[in-house]
């Protein structure tokens, strides 16, 4: 069967008005004792499959999971196994279903070979607190997990609320999680207990930044299929990131994925709208707080740039050193960012979005070709692009930054495309784009810090030697640009002609 279950983190401070709410109806408390097992190597893990051995009460049960095709969903398989003392594991249990091809492909087992030995790597004991409820419709229940992880002799406590749908739409759990979120401060993780646990026994507090990758969708899909798709796709990459953000990573690279997971789905909001049907009264809603929370994290990542690079070259010159815990004030906290309500509300609303059933909310118009819309939005922006990069020395500083915002939106837009045409000139077209979309880069970049030294030294001298040196930089790289957007302009074939 397909699961889709939200996951809402808990903080310490909120737990008891949590479970005060959830007691106000009727409720089933259930002590939950689970091992999960992999093979030596981790293939499992490895491939998104979780193998688990659960006691239920006085009964013990065998699940294994698989990834689902969109996000928080998942395929799961259960077999009850009674009230047998410590059973073994057996992957034989989920021979002939989806979940079991998953255990096959993730193994690279042959058919009627025998299944690899198999290890505990971590455990769970949680006291579960469950209510179930109507929304819109859907039959949802909602459970309190409170208790502990264990590897070896470490352990990490659980604080979490599972809203899992058992019946109807999606749109019914993403209301309720929605008026959780906003009513006690929850946010929303796609960071598992399997995932926790297999990070605790690896010895690790968070996992490695995850990167964008392609949609998947037919090439005989609907306009909003496609949009749905794309956004999944986004999506997929955007909570990864945010989970561990909203948890306490501050590494570098998971603010910067982030980062660019939020820029793609900003582009997908904009560029997909018609095909989509219409985001809604909630569109400019969702486009605002995804904005909010990009800028406050390119905040830390301009800051990690003038003072973990751009001041070291300038001293490396010749320059003073400058004292920036005095001009520089405090950043915003990337959790909290992450943790608003507002960007909550969005991340959940663009759920429900990837998860409508067909005929749910707004639909494209019949004859609208998801191929014939993207032609003709990847031709206006290429155009764009190359007439604006015919003239980039004399534009403005403004339009300049413009048309880096413009490349970046034809690229992401020429990704979310890529299914719908030849992939060998798909391909070569994005190569195309990446010596320009460099060149502005640091362009941009650079202006920005001049901006910076150029303030600075206003009160303090010794910023005068950098407001400088960037000046005299600047030429160089507009010339940078101009020569990336003619190799554009001789380079660049469409590839959706």
């Amino acid at each position: 069967m397909t699961e889709f279950e939200l996951k809402l983190e808990i903080p310490p401070a909120r737990l008891a008005s949590v479970e005060a709410a959830l007691r106000r109806g009727m409720t089933r408390t259930q002590r939950l004792r689970a091992r999960y097992f992999d093979t030596a190597d981790g293939a499992l893990a490895a491939q998104g499959v979780v193998l688990r051995l659960r006691k239920e009460g006085r009964h013990w049960v065998q699940t294994a999971k698989a990834p689902g095709s969109r996000p928080l969903e998942r395929l799961e398989h259960n077999v009850a196994l009674g009230s047998q003392t410590a059973p073994l594991p057996d992957l034989s249990r989920h021979d002939g279903t989806p979940v079991g091809e998953h255990i096959r492909q993730a193994l690279k087992r042959q058919p009627d070979t025998a299944a690899p030995d198999l290890t505990l790597v971590y455990q769970t004991d949680m006291v579960r607190l469950t209510r179930t409820v109507r929304a819109r419709g859907a039959l949802v229940e909602l459970a309190l997990d409170q208790g502990h992880i264990t590897a070896g002799d470490r352990s990490l406590p659980v604080r979490e609320l599972e809203l899992e749908l058992k019946q109807g739409q999606a749109a019914g759990a993403v209301a309720l999680a929605t008026t959780w979120c906003l009513r006690h401060g929850l946010w929303l993780s796609s960071v598992s207990k399997s995932l926790k646990g297999q990070r605790l026994a690896q010895g690790q507090d968070f996992g490695a930044a995850v990167g964008a990758d392609e949609p998947r969708f037919p090439r005989h899909a609907s306009g909003h299929e496609v949009a749905a798709a794309v956004v999944a796709t986004c999506l997929n990459q955007v909570l990864a990131n945010a989970s561990d953000v909203a948890a306490g990573c501050s590494a570098e690279e998971n603010i910067h994925q982030l980062r660019v997971g939020l820029r793609r789905l900003r582009t997908a909001l904009q560029e997909l709208d018609d095909l989509a049907g219409g985001w809604g009264d909630q569109g400019e809603a969702w486009k605002a707080a995804l904005t909010s929370v990009f800028r406050e994290l390119g905040q830390h990542r301009d800051r990690d740039y003038l003072l973990g690079k751009l001041q070291g070259q300038i001293e490396a010159a010749g320059g003073p050193p400058l004292d920036w815990q005095e001009t520089l004030g405090a950043l915003p906290s990337t959790a909290e960012s992450v943790r608003a309500p507002a960007f909550q509300q969005a991340l959940l609303g663009l759920i429900g979005f990837v998860h409508a059933a067909p005929g749910e909310g707004a639909s494209a118009p019949d004859d609208t070709s998801p191929k014939k819309f993207l032609r003709k939005r990847l031709a206006k922006l290429h155009k764009q692009v190359r007439v604006q990069g015919r003239q980039f020395t004399a534009l403005p500083e403004a339009e300049q930054h413009a048309l880096r915002k413009r490349l970046k939106r034809l690229r992401y837009l020429a990704e979310f495309a890529q299914p719908l045409f030849a992939k060998r000139k798909a391909a070569a077209y994005l190569a195309a784009l990446k010596p320009l979309q460099d060149a502005l880069g640091i362009y941009h970049d650079e202006v920005a810090a001049l901006q910076v030294w150029q303030g600075l030294s206003g009160h303090d001298p010794r910023a005068l030697f950098g407001a400088g040196w960037l000046s005299a930089r600047r030429e160089v790289h507009v010339q940078a640009c101009q020569q990336a957007c003619d190799l554009l302009a001789r380079q660049a074939r469409p590839f959706w002609n």
